[in-house]
């Protein structure tokens, strides 16, 4: 395997999105070659297929030895991997589509998914799902849907999650206090967490007012949504009664100071204020429990978030998608549904992704699982997930990445004072308008 430097400067950000653009045109240029079939399926040669994630030493340990599984069933195929931290990845990911050199499979997130399956990057897999090849039979609905785009499949999820909140329960017990309730409203919960900052002198959550899929549960607890389609499912008052909630915890000290904020915005799992003792509480996703918990001696708890979890629903932790202009399409397809179908792989996996998307397969790895952590996640998640709603939301617009880094944005605007619920609610509606091209 070959891991990659760190990377992802602000300029390289910027970069990624005029990559990306210029890689409109590859998928363009590469005509029949592009729609169907494997170059070496006639020829009865070796196969080689790249691929490429972004992760942890373990999970390139547990990739590894997946794809070993593979080549051992399947002796004429291997394969070049490549893997990096997550900081960076979609820079090279960019870099490489808009050379024409994306890798046959490639795993991405619902940041980017929209923005690659609209640009012609990634196979259409719905063809392969009713010709049998691939298999999604045993997925839940909205976790399928969840990788369709414009109606056609771009990635299949390789894992479940939804969010989660996780506190300190080392921290409630040595002081006697109770724990959060899945179940509690937002009021409940912001004085619960000032009264765990008052008698545990510790400030009771981190501030969630930049946390982007925070604001998306209230705005569905509201009526409301993150988006509606290709626009946004929220006005300047929804996000007004957003920021002065967080406004208001401020001040009743539930939260920490705005530098520490700040540190706890980072998406850096081993940053979140949780682990690093700054808070007793943080907003994450219940995949990431049990590297939380790698990060701190301290028992952890995990819920809903506040107020109706029904809102919560099956979200893709992550992808795998198929290169469009891939010489080895129905090899790299076979690939995927080995990943997310086999139970051999799947047992070597386990839940670093998420919940396996096949429910099958999760009871088994559920049954055998034996990390704690591990454990608790997956029993949350299929407590909360029994009460999903029936509408779960769709997978996000181009610009999605945009309109979560504009909130963490606007948001600390607010957090450091420097402008009002009002002014920060008008300019984050402008400024997630324009990053997904609303009207």
């Amino acid at each position: 395997m070959e891991p990659i430097t760190r990377g992802g400067t602000p300029a390289q950000r910027t970069t990624r999105r005029r990559l990306l653009a210029a890689a409109l045109t590859v998928p363009l240029l590469l005509g029949a070659a592009a729609c169907g079939g494997d170059d070496d399926a006639s020829s009865g040669g070796k196969t080689e297929l790249s691929i490429f994630w972004w992760g942890a030493e373990k999970r390139a340990e547990l990739t590894d030895q997946a794809l070993a599984l593979y080549t051992q069933k399947h002796p004429d195929v291997t394969f070049k991997k490549t893997w990096q931290g997550n900081q960076g990845y979609f820079d090279k990911l960019a870099t490489l589509t808009a050379g024409g050199n994306a890798p046959d499979i490639f795993q991405i997130d619902d940041n980017y998914i929209s923005e690659y399956a609209g640009r012609g990057v990634t196979l259409d897999l719905t063809p392969y799902t009713q010709d049998g090849k691939l298999d999604v039979s045993k997925f839940p609905e909205s976790l399928r849907k969840y990788g369709e785009v414009d109606g056609k499949l771009a990635g299949v999820a390789m894992g479940e999650n939804t969010q989660g909140l996780v506190y300190n329960k080392t921290l409630l017990e040595k002081f006697k206090l109770p724990e959060p309730k899945t179940g509690m409203s937002w009021e409940e919960f912001i004085n619960w967490a000032a009264d765990v900052s008052k008698k545990a002198k510790l400030p009771g959550t981190q501030d969630a007012s930049a946390v982007y899929q925070a604001l998306w549960v209230f705005l569905r607890q509201n009526g409301k949504d993150l988006y509606a389609g290709k626009q946004l499912g929220f006005d300047e008052a929804d996000m007004t009664k957003w920021f002065t909630l967080w406004k208001d915890a401020r001040a009743k000290g539930a939260t920490p100071t705005p530098d520490v904020i700040h540190e706890g915005n980072a998406s850096d799992v081993s940053k979140q204020l949780i682990v690093t003792g700054k808070a007793g509480t943080s907003w994450v996703w219940t995949n990431q429990m049990p590297e939380l918990k790698k990060n701190t001696e301290d028992e952890l708890g995990l819920m809903a978030y506040p107020g109706d979890s029904k809102v919560q629903w099956a979200r893709a932790s992550l992808y795998f998608s198929a290169f469009r202009g891939s010489k080895h399409k129905d090899t790299a397809v076979d690939v995927i549904n080995f990943l997310a179908n086999d139970p051999e792989a799947a047992k070597i996996l386990g839940t670093d992704r998420g919940l396996p998307p096949n429910t099958d397969i999760r009871k088994q790895i559920a049954a055998t699982v034996t990390d704690p952590n591990m454990k608790q996640t997956i029993a949350v998640q299929d407590e909360l997930g029994k009460q999903f709603g029936p509408n779960p939301p769709t997978v996000p617009p181009q610009g999605h990445s945009k309109v979560r880094s504009e909130l963490v944005r606007v948001a600390e605007e607010v957090v450091y004072g420097r402008q009002t619920p009002e002014q920060a609610a008008a300019a984050y509606v402008a400024a997630a308008k324009a990053a997904i091209g609303a009207s």
